[in-house]
């Protein structure tokens, strides 16, 4: 079977970057911000982009690129040994996990799409809100009916193939999602205490840091990029040849991070002109926000342009970490795209169901006083996640052939490539023990 490949850098770049930004740039990066003393974490977490994110990712690309295969068969044939497959299923088990319960809370931006064409937010009480929040989210018809639909959506792109579907579709989306940015940067600009939030987004006072303020803007450039799964590794097996990692690396890092830099400059300036919180979490989304919409002149505009963006971002995540299952399935089973893509969209489905009910039904239900929705939340992100992040860069720093890694990033004879090889071997890996000991 012929493999997927990107027709053009654009739509590559355009895809990965799709992948990385997600719900976690929009409202975790704000929330860590809020939380760590907003400009001196976006200082470290800046740093931490450069000497832990750019550099795996090109050896994710790297890797996806020589191998031209599955994250299973790429790990078992660059190092020689077959056993260290077992690095790519981890990433695969992973990625199915946060695929079911990501797309539960990707549902509720569908949910919450429809709620403001139709009636908008009209109370400015956070607490009716967080009322009407709990209830849909309780209600099981609800959540299973939008956590389906979300995956549908997923199906419908995914089979048409990578050019067809994934490039296409975020080479329509990406640039979309920066248009809504910018609008909304522009409204939030204008609030009457924009730079009241603007100085606590960007003002450095390195007197509040801790050492939890490294460890949370360490994890956050970790976890924004989408590396340690696999999604990059794949969507590098899809690279032209003429593609330069590097400069495709650099490029998709300074997007995914002005993503998350524009989601600051939206909602610290809103959340500091109406008295709101900017540490509120999860909750900021669904409660924090539509009040603050239903308050602001222009609210019922800007409230469907607001979770149209997180569909978008929720969509392009999704879509990426469905495409390192799919991979599989058809390479190691020979399945066509369309049964790979319904095998893992329907598994998705039973077990996002099961992460759906537990907010209703399954609330009791409890393993390891886990709900099935965080259990798989924890397991993905605290566990899986680190420990494919912690391989990816060993087996990338000493076992992968130090020649073929210096050709695929067109580094031979030159000395950027010691650096990264030497942050492969000794520093990311430190870096991403500590975030899953902190994690723990």
């Amino acid at each position: 079977m012929r493999r997927g490949a990107f027709a053009t850098r654009i739509g590559a770049i355009a895809t990965a970057v799709g992948s990385a930004v997600g719900l976690g740039n929009i409202w975790r990066f704000p929330y860590e911000a809020g939380t760590n003393g907003g400009g001196a974490f976006l200082m470290i977490y800046l740093f931490f982009i450069a000497i832990v994110g750019i550099p795996l990712l090109c050896a994710e690309f790297a890797m996806g690129r020589d191998s031209r295969a599955n994250a299973v068969k790429t790990f078992a044939s660059l190092t020689g040994r077959k056993s260290m497959g077992a690095v790519g299923v981890m990433g695969i088990v992973a990625s199915v996990l946060i695929l079911s319960f990501y797309s539960v809370v990707a549902g509720w931006t569908i949910e919450y799409t429809i709620i403001s064409f139709s009636r908008g937010f009209k109370s400015t009480d956070v607490e009716t809100l967080h009322s009407l929040f709990n209830s849909s989210i309780a209600s099981p018809a609800k959540s299973l009916f939008f956590t389906w639909l979300f995956l549908l959506i997923n199906y419908f792109a995914l089979a048409r193939g990578v050019r067809k579907g994934i490039e296409s579709l975020s080479n329509l989306l990406m640039p979309v999602l920066f248009l809504i940015l910018i609008v909304f940067c522009v409204n939030s600009l204008m609030l009457p205490d924009a730079g009241r939030g603007l100085r606590f987004l960007f003002a450095v006072d390195f007197s509040q840091v801790s050492v939890t303020t490294v460890l949370s803007a360490m994890g956050q450039a970790f976890f924004s990029l989408s590396i340690g799964l696999g999604c990059m590794l794949t969507y590098g097996s899809y690279f032209k040849d003429s593609t330069i990692i590097p400069r495709t690396a650099v490029s998709i890092a300074s997007l995914d991070t002005l993503v998350a830099i524009l989601s600051g400059i939206i909602i610290f300036p809103a959340v500091f002109s109406f008295g709101m919180s900017p540490t509120a979490g999860p909750t900021l989304v669904f409660e924090t926000l539509p009040a603050i919409f239903g308050a602001m002149a222009g609210g019922r505009i800007l409230a469907p342009l607001f979770f149209i963006l997180l569909f978008i971002a929720s969509l392009t995540s999704t879509i990426s970490m469905s495409e390192i299952s799919i991979s599989f399935c058809t390479e190691q089973f020979g399945w066509s795209r369309k049964k790979a893509s319904a095998a893992v969209i329907g598994l998705s489905m039973a077990l996002g169901g099961l992460c759906a009910l537990s907010f209703g039904p399954l609330a009791n239900f409890k393993i390891c006083s886990l709900t099935v929705f965080n259990l798989f939340d924890f397991a993905s992100s605290n566990v899986l996640l680190p420990l494919g992040g912690v391989c990816a860069s060993l087996i990338a720093g000493w076992a992968y052939p130090r020649s073929r890694l210096a050709a695929q990033l067109s580094l031979t004879g030159n000395k950027l490539f010691s650096v990264i090889r030497f942050l492969l071997r000794y520093i990311i890996p430190l870096c991403i023990l500590l975030i899953f000991i902190n994690s723990l």
